[in-house]
């Protein structure tokens, strides 16, 4: 929680969305990442193209730059933003894949919630196009990895031993 509180919230406790108009537009950018677990053989046919619904990765990277650009959309207090850019990255391991979403805009607000929305999308979408072959699949891990610009400046989550190349 801020010095100031909760911010979505007004005097009286009500939701509301935060004024940003007093601020300036500013390059930011977010990086989130998350996981989706498997049995390795789904994995290996993930990799190898072999998925019978079709190329898993490149839904996925679809699926993933569309929810960043409507996360507004599905988030209420989420201020509407100009994305100016989205990559979608993969990491395939032996029992699960790693997404790594990047979102930019120059903008009165981060994109946080554009990269937390782009991984959770993506990753959910690797579920359904593989859930016919493994049903015990799961979706976790899902955190903001790095953020720059804006007031509160810049955020990176402590690099673990297993973390992507940046």
């Amino acid at each position: 929680m801020s010095d100031r509180g909760l911010t979505h919230l007004d005097p009286l406790g009500r939701a509301r969305m935060v004024d940003v108009t007093p601020k300036e537009s500013t390059h930011r950018r977010a990086i989130a990442r998350g996981r989706v677990h498997m049995e390795p053989d789904t994995a290996s046919l993930v990799a190898r193209g072999a998925i019978t619904k079709g190329d898993v990765l490149a839904v996925a990277r679809v699926a993933g730059i569309q929810a960043a650009k409507r996360t507004a959309d599905l988030l209420p207090l989420c201020h509407p933003l100009l994305v100016g850019a989205v990559l979608i990255n993969f990491r395939i391991e032996d029992s699960f894949i790693e997404v790594e979403a990047q979102v930019d805009t120059v903008d009165r607000t981060g994109v946080e919630m554009e990269a937390l929305t782009a991984v959770s999308i993506a990753c959910l979408t690797i579920y359904d196009m593989c859930k016919s072959v493994d049903r015990g699949i799961t979706i976790g891990d899902v955190a903001l990895w790095e953020k720059t610009g804006g007031r509160s400046g810049t955020f990176r989550r402590a690099p673990d031993l297993d973390e992507f190349d940046l």
